[in-house]
């Protein structure tokens, strides 16, 4: 076991007695929404086992989630998370050919 391993810092987060800021709310920490995303990072300033629990999503490649203040996505820290939706003006559109052409 690693000193960055999920069950280390569950066990460390035992011994610090204090609640972390990220056990209120899981959800805010896969949320899609980017202002969740912001709000989840700014939580993680404070907390104590932040830079742990970085090391920890990093050498995991966390998949998704804010880990340590940081967003993952596919494994790697991303700035910011775009939202749902259309695609930005420099995407190619999916062309849909009539039938018979």
């Amino acid at each position: 076991m690693t000193s960055t391993s999920l069950l280390a810092l569950v066990i460390q987060t035992d011994e610090l007695a204090v609640p972390l800021p990220c056990s209120g709310n899981p959800r805010l920490w896969f949320s899609d929404l980017p202002a969740d995303l912001a709000a989840a990072k700014a939580s993680c300033r404070t907390c104590p086992l932040r830079l742990a629990c970085l090391a920890g999503a990093i050498e995991r490649a966390e998949p998704c989630g804010v880990w340590g203040g940081e967003i993952f996505d596919k494994g790697v820290i991303i700035t910011h998370k775009k939202p749902r939706g259309r695609p930005g003006r420099g995407m190619d559109a999916v062309s849909i050919r009539p039938e018979g052409a």
